[in-house]
């Protein structure tokens, strides 16, 4: 294994060895980008307050998201297309996250299926869903999720429409994929991610193709894609969801106090302060901007978790000082799947718990627990005066 000091030389090694489609399609937001952006600059901002002469022995990092035990306070986020960063990677991610003590969340849009991922961990994990117009398949997709003892669910409520992703349309990135000359010469070169995806069968929608109705193979899976997603969407809906699951639900995408206290009202366990890593609405606030008015909104009454631009143990302190319970990463612990498959996603792990600590240590704090503002300096105006 090579020598890995930071996220950042995971990417570096993930933008080597995977196809530029799928590198792509983890490193880009919507349009401009602004907000991809500014979801990892603005954590800049938040300074940490150094303390001295203070007892750093015993620190842990232990905490607990919607009752479950945790390593940290960091869960892997739903992230589609895993399977085509490292073959199998869904369970590779999985398996990594069960053995540090974290969340892993299987994306509804995964190349491996809930099955193969629970025939391959012995822990629940959490399971992502669209708020999708078909109650069938709704249904059908939740009893599965059950049958595979997975503990909560994770609603995606930022998605009834997506946002043009550039790179992907020049890439040829779809439902199936649109090779191009350039696509092509490029994968060629990215044999042993090539060698991977031949050994495995897992190369397709495992979630949908053969679930969903007239999605029998990947050709068709664009038609259902165009049409699945609920335009109507509103919180009646996603009650009728909560109702349709009957367990934990946390709720992906929220960025608006009003937004979170609907939330509770519709009984969601928790929030998710969330851009989609700027991969939706683009010149909207970064995550981390967001959160502090909705922690002051909802106060203890649900579990506030954030994400979107997390790269590091300090983002981790700082998301949880500024008042967040927990954290989800997504690009940091892809960027490790990239690099070198399980390993690379336990070392993502290792680096952001390492950072958490120490950063913790020097800046006073043995329990994470603890962490709030006080560990802060915040510019004045970060939230934003708005009109």
């Amino acid at each position: 294994m090579p020598v890995i000091t930071c996220i950042d030389d995971l990417k570096q090694l993930h933008k080597r060895r995977t196809p530029k489609m799928f590198y792509d399609y983890a490193e880009s937001g919507s349009y401009t980008e602004q907000t991809f952006r500014n979801n990892t600059s603005d954590f800049a901002e938040l300074l940490l307050r150094q303390k001295v002469a203070v007892d750093m022995s015993g620190r842990t990092t232990e905490s607990t998201l919607i009752g479950e035990k945790v390593a940290m306070p960091v869960a892997l986020a739903p992230v589609g297309l895993t399977g085509m960063q490292s073959a199998d990677g869904e369970i590779k991610a999985a398996r990594a996250a069960e053995k540090f003590g974290v969340p892993y969340t299987l994306s509804t849009m995964s190349i491996c299926s809930i099955e193969d991922v629970a025939a391959h961990t012995s822990k629940p994990f959490w399971f992502q869903v669209y708020t999708l117009k078909d109650d069938d398949f709704m249904r059908r997709l939740f009893e599965r999720a059950r049958a595979a003892n997975c503990s909560a669910i994770v609603i995606t409520v930022d998605l009834q429409i997506m946002g043009q992703r550039h790179k992907d349309l020049k890439n040829g990135l779809s439902a199936p994929p649109k090779f191009t000359l350039k696509s092509m010469a490029n994968l060629a070169t990215k044999w042993a991610w090539g060698l991977e995806m031949l050994g495995t069968k897992r190369r397709f929608f495992g979630n949908i193709v053969g679930h969903a109705k007239g999605v029998s193979d990947p050709s068709s899976l664009s038609s259902w894609t165009a049409e699945a997603f609920d335009l109507t969407l509103d919180w009646k809906r996603i009650a009728k969801f909560k109702e349709m699951w009957g367990g934990k639900v946390i709720l992906k995408g929220v960025m608006d106090a009003e937004d979170a206290r609907n939330a509770m009202s519709v009984g969601a366990d928790a929030i998710v302060v969330s851009n989609h890593g700027g991969r939706q609405l683009d010149g909207a606030l970064s995550s981390i901007r967001a959160l502090p008015a909705i922690v002051d909104a909802v106060g203890d009454k649900i579990e506030v978790h954030m994400d979107s631009g997390i790269r590091s143990g300090q983002d981790v302190l700082k998301a949880l000082a500024m008042g967040a319970k927990g954290t989800m990463i997504g690009r940091s612990y892809i960027y490790g799947l990239g690099a070198m498959g399980e390993a690379g996603v336990t070392k993502a792990l290792e680096v952001i718990q390492k950072e958490l600590s120490t950063s913790m240590a020097l800046c006073g704090e043995r329990d994470v627990k603890n962490l709030g503002r006080h560990n802060l300096l915040i510019p004045k105006g970060f939230e934003g005066d708005w009109q």
